[in-house]
């Protein structure tokens, strides 16, 4: 009986895949691809959801990014405390109202006006970034504090239409950051500060040139900048080597004056302290650090004192090693780098602080090399002369005077200038000696509310001229430096007696810091309590809060 016949793919032979175990049977759906496989991922829009958005899902995370529209922006967030209304007065110094600008969220800075006509192109941003480093290079190396450079670089960069910029100022580096829209990519210069040195009277030149490129009245084009700029480089000291070292001298004879010591003490330190610049600058010449330059200027008015001692001159060689020791002390690093940590520029005081302490370690090195030798040649060194200085009122505030003057002329200070520091540091001495010898105040916070006076003083005089405050704080605070207790702490030492040698080493850092911090509090007060010249009346000025610790 024939086989019926069928279609032709059932007559075929039935290959291995047709009875795989994965092959469904007839009749079954296949199922679908794996999850891995399917052409979705977790980021696709779920079933029963359109792909649009509606109108009122603008701020959704599906909603696709859309480019930034001053025409057509989203709503500003207002804080439930409302935006504080900030008023800067045109007639108050550019230091106050770039500062106050740099203490402000970067949200609530008003945007300022363009001081200096630009061309129809816009400002050139590269040339003004070039000459806003180098305006910011000249007032690091001169000594100013990083806050207030980075308010010279925001006052130039405002006053050529750049208002976006962020300067960052460290103890080596400036950087300025720009960023022209916020779809823009940011443009970024920096430079690097290798060489310092002490000159007031260029410093007073380049804040001059800032006052001018930021004010409304005078107009400074960027050519006429960069001109200024380099006749200020270019510009001589105003005073030669020779009257740099008569000033040296000159400084170490009255701050032995200033500790008791007579007519032949101040020639002794003079002539020790003028050796020992000259051996400074030969170092310095040959190319040796400065940490060498003060151990070889610290030795030659140790060596005088031990000299006089061994030749049983009736003097007190402690008047004349201390006296030596005021010329070297760096009291201008100290005040720059604890007022750099007081507003919250950290690294650079640290920096500035470790420059001090290396300083300070090279007078320690050159004067203890000294007092050894001179203990070892049985030199009758009196530990004990500290506590016999002579109170001489009259001839004390003079010494503190010519002490003051010659200090501003080894800061290279402008002549206008000298006198009113000469001045300052006059009265700073009569309130140490009105708190300390005749009220029997201790001597740290007595040295403290006098620096205090000068850091106040210093101020009102900068800010009524438009200047930095530095030529008129750092010479002032001269007649204060804690001389007499670092030599009497390091003659300790020499002589094996550690524990009285660090107790006066001690009380000197203390001294020192109490000059530093009273110096930035009178200049703090100066600022928070007294009014600016042309600003609004209840104007507010804000704090540094740079950490707050939540």
């Amino acid at each position: 009986m024939a086989e019926p016949e069928g279609p032709e793919e059932d007559r075929k032979p039935q290959s291995d895949e047709a009875h795989s175990a994965f092959t469904p049977p007839h009749g079954v759906e296949p199922p679908g691809p794996p999850e891995e496989d399917h052409p979705s991922s977790e980021f696709a829009v779920p079933e029963g959801l359109s792909a649009e958005p509606p109108a009122e899902a603008e701020g959704s995370a599906f909603a696709p990014p859309s480019t930034y529209s001053a025409k057509h922006s989203p709503p500003a967030f207002t804080p439930a405390y409302g935006v504080p209304v900030v008023k800067l007065s045109k007639d108050a110094p550019w230091q106050d109202r770039m500062r106050t600008m740099l203490r402000m969220p970067v949200s609530e800075r008003p945007v300022p006006e363009t001081v200096q006509r630009q061309d129809e192109a816009g400002p050139a941003v590269p040339r003004v970034l070039d000459l806003t480093l180098r305006i910011g290079e000249l007032l690091l190396a001169g000594g100013e504090g990083a806050e207030d450079v980075e308010a010279a670089m925001f006052a130039v960069t405002h006053a050529y239409g750049l208002d976006r910029c962020e300067p960052t100022v460290t103890f080596t580096l400036l950087s300025i950051s720009y960023q022209p829209s916020l779809v823009d990519d940011p443009v970024t210069s920096s430079r690097t500060v290798r060489r310092r040195a002490t000159d007031y009277t260029r410093l007073a030149a380049v804040f001059r040139l800032v006052a001018d490129i930021s004010s409304p009245d005078v107009e400074v084009s960027l050519e006429e900048a960069y001109r200024r700029l380099a006749e200020i480089r270019r510009n001589r000291h105003p005073y030669p080597g020779w009257v740099l070292t008569g000033a040296s001298g000159l400084l170490a004879g009255a701050a032995s004056t200033l500790v008791g010591g007579d007519l032949f003490v101040f020639v002794a330190a003079a002539i020790g302290a003028m050796l020992g610049d000259r051996l400074a600058w030969l170092f310095a010449g040959r190319g040796l650090p400065e940490f060498y330059q003060f151990v070889a200027a610290a030795m030659p008015p140790a060596a005088m004192g031990v000299v006089l001692t061994l030749a049983h001159a009736e003097v007190r060689a402690s008047a004349v090693i201390t006296g030596g020791l005021f010329a070297l002390l760096p009291g201008r690093a100290l005040v720059a780098g604890v007022q750099d940590g007081l507003t919250g520029f950290y690294i650079t005081a640290a920096a500035r602080l470790l420059e001090v302490m290396y300083l300070f370690v090279g007078i320690v090195v050159g004067v203890l090399l000294v007092l050894y030798l001179g203990v070892q040649l049985d030199a009758k060194l009196d530990p004990d002369a500290a506590l016999t200085i002579t109170e001489r009122p009259a001839v004390q505030i003079a010494a503190s005077m010519v002490l003051c003057l010659t200090f501003a002329i080894l800061l290279q200070q402008e002549r206008s200038t000298v006198l009113m520091v000469t001045l300052n540091g006059g009265v700073a001495w009569v309130i140490y000696g009105a708190m300390h010898y005749a009220g029997g105040i201790p001597p740290v916070p007595s040295t403290a509310v006098a620096a205090g006076l000068v850091g106040l003083f210093g101020q009102l005089f900068s800010r009524y001229q438009f200047a930095s405050a530095l030529p008129y704080v750092t010479a002032a605070i001269g007649p204060l430096l804690p001389g007499s207790a670092t030599y009497f702490g390091l003659l300790a030492i020499a002589q094996n007696r550690l524990d009285a040698g660090l107790v006066s080493l001690t009380s000197a850092a203390a001294l020192a810091i109490a000059i530093a911090i009273g110096v930035n509090l009178g200049g703090e007060i100066s600022r928070l309590f007294i009014r600016q010249p042309g600003a609004v009346s209840g104007a507010t000025r804000r704090a540094a809060k740079r950490t707050r610790g939540f």
